[in-house]
């Protein structure tokens, strides 16, 4: 067996992690060398009850009836030794050491049909040397306003060529892939168990579609690992990592979407912060976020502002009123919200009776454009289009 094998034999031990295997490599030079080491020489880098875990370990796995299950089920993994590995996230501290991916590899940089690994997608395109990647991350507990600014940050994000990243969880993580695979986007999600298992089950169709499409899981954990109470905050630090900023469009204070983004901190990367509306609890992270620092955002472009990417396809809302209104960036329920306004401002109910839609829906709907810069709501609860002079 080759050198790159070894590591991927450590990778499936548990209680060495990136630090310890680190430590492993300075003391035995080689991974291979590593794992062939007398228990007593190992105890002495690892401790002596982990040292004893390890050597009942290597007795009983095989590492190449290992890698025959990595094939069978068309995963790949990358090392941080290889020029492949992602370069985003090799400028962390303690980067996972191998990195488990099943889907389109290249989006990460890495080829897997060059390692001898099969890949889903035999057409692979070779990834640029830097990514645009940007993670979208916020509540499992999404509302329809959590879900309508979501969506319209993940379209214009896709449009400007970003790669999204997020957890595959329930709420606003579902929703941030499912909007980039609707845009014809590409999407990373980071796992919190291996990459042959789906966890939150319900979002089991969601997997199917990223790893069969234009996307990708990956995870640090080998196959068949469930997931574990520490294993979220240590798949945040992935996503953060591999990503150019964090994005948090909804959240409680106490969210773990939080995580990713003081991971996003930590590692000198740039995160977001849409406001909402401030009598809700699943605002509170967001403007948590704006006073530690985070950048307040409203729209696609306040984002690209900031990674000054002047020369993105996307552009920002245009309004040209002479009797009709002319929007870019807008979805069809915006429109036709706009379209009742066109010729006079109504009140809620107004809107409700005209556009067909529910209450609830109208709400989202409302503070969405409002945020947008789209329309405007007076002191007498009116509504009406921002006119431009």
């Amino acid at each position: 067996m080759d050198e790159r094998e070894y590591w991927v034999g450590f990778s499936v031990f548990p209680g060495i992690g990136p630090l310890k295997f680190k430590a492993l490599l300075q003391r035995f030079g080689t991974a291979k060398d590593a794992w062939s080491a007398r228990k007593g020489d190992l105890q002495k880098i690892i401790g002596e009850v982990l040292s004893n875990k390890f050597d009942r370990f290597r007795s009983e796995f095989s590492i190449k009836l290992y890698l025959s299950k990595l094939k069978e089920k068309r995963v790949s993994f990358v090392l941080t030794a290889d020029k492949e590995y992602p370069k985003l996230l090799a400028q962390i501290k303690n980067p996972p050491f191998v990195l488990y991916i099943k889907g389109e590899g290249a989006l990460l940089g890495n080829d897997p049909a060059k390692r001898g690994v099969p890949s889903l997608r035999q057409n692979q395109s070779p990834a640029s040397a830097t990514p645009r990647t940007i993670a979208v991350v916020g509540t499992r507990r999404i509302t329809n306003y959590g879900r309508e600014v979501t969506e319209m940050f993940v379209h214009e994000l896709v449009d400007a060529g970003f790669t999204i990243v997020s957890g595959l969880a329930l709420g606003v993580d579902a929703v941030a892939h499912k909007s980039a695979l609707e845009a014809r986007g590409k999407t990373i999600a980071v796992l919190g168990c291996g990459v042959d298992c789906c966890t939150p089950a319900e979002n089991q169709a969601l997997y199917n579609s990223i790893v069969s499409g234009r996307g990708c899981v990956i995870s640090e954990l080998p196959l068949g690992h469930p997931p574990t109470k520490g294993s979220f905050p240590s798949r945040n630090r992935i996503i953060a990592g591999l990503s150019l900023g964090v994005l948090v469009t909804e959240g409680a204070e106490d969210s773990g979407s939080l995580i990713t983004a003081d991971y996003a901190f930590k590692f000198n990367r740039k995160v977001f912060a849409v406001p909402g509306p401030i009598t809700s609890g699943l605002s509170k992270g967001p403007y948590k976020l704006i006073k530690k620092g985070a950048k307040l955002v409203t729209t696609g472009e306040d984002i690209l502002y900031e990674f000054k990417s002047q020369n993105s396809p996307l552009r920002p809302a245009q309004r040209d009123f002479a009797g009709q209104a002319k929007l870019r960036n807008v979805t069809k329920e915006e429109d036709k919200i706009l379209k009742i306004l066109e010729n006079e401002a109504m009140n809620f109910d107004e809107i409700v009776r005209h556009s067909g839609f529910d209450s609830g829906k109208i709400g989202s709907i409302l503070s969405v454009m409002e945020i947008r810069g789209l329309i405007e709501s007076t002191d007498g609860g009116m509504f009406g289009i921002i006119r431009e002079t």
